[in-house]
């Protein structure tokens, strides 16, 4: 009889455990949410730049290019030679109005995970421009949305405007 009762209170807490096992599952389509936009100071007394960080989630772990990547998907030439897309857009007479930089403030994300397929989740920060010296205009806000491997967009984030000191 104590090796039946025994048998089942370590039924029960295996059955517990396998229960309560909670397992990172997250869609294959990336989700961002925005975490904070830190201006930089660079000692000149304008805010040339700022830290954008992102919280992001992604079911199958295939975020991220490496410098070889290359192929037409991810040719220099190719929409998908970024990964991390960033758009500035500044306040005039009350309408946000995107700006057209002569360099895009898109980025690279590099691979986040050696284990593909995986559910990974984490913080992703990037030093941005948000001072556009072509106008007068001082408020800025940034949307931003991430691309995986597989070419599934996340959803886009908009940014808290912030005033930028010319």
């Amino acid at each position: 009889m104590k090796k039946f009762l025994i048998g089942i209170v370590v039924l029960a807490l295996a059955t517990v455990m396998l229960c309560c096992r909670h397992e990172d599952k997250f869609s294959i389509v990336p989700h961002i949410e925005f975490v904070s936009m830190e201006k930089v100071d660079d000692g000149t007394g304008h805010d040339n730049q700022a830290v954008l960080t992102i919280h992001f989630q992604d079911g199958d772990g295939d975020i991220g290019l490496d410098e070889t990547d290359k192929n037409p998907v991810f040719a220099v030439d190719s929409p998908y030679y970024y990964n991390f897309f960033i758009y500035l857009y500044e306040k005039q007479h009350g309408e946000w109005v995107e700006m057209e930089l002569p360099t895009p403030l898109h980025a690279r994300i590099p691979h986040l995970s050696k284990t593909v397929p995986e559910s990974i989740e984490g913080t992703l920060s990037i030093t941005t421009f948000i001072n556009n010296p072509y106008s007068a205009y001082d408020t800025v806000r940034l949307t931003c949305w991430i691309v995986d491997r597989a070419l599934h967009h996340s959803d886009t984030i908009t940014t808290p405007e912030i005033i930028v000191k010319k």
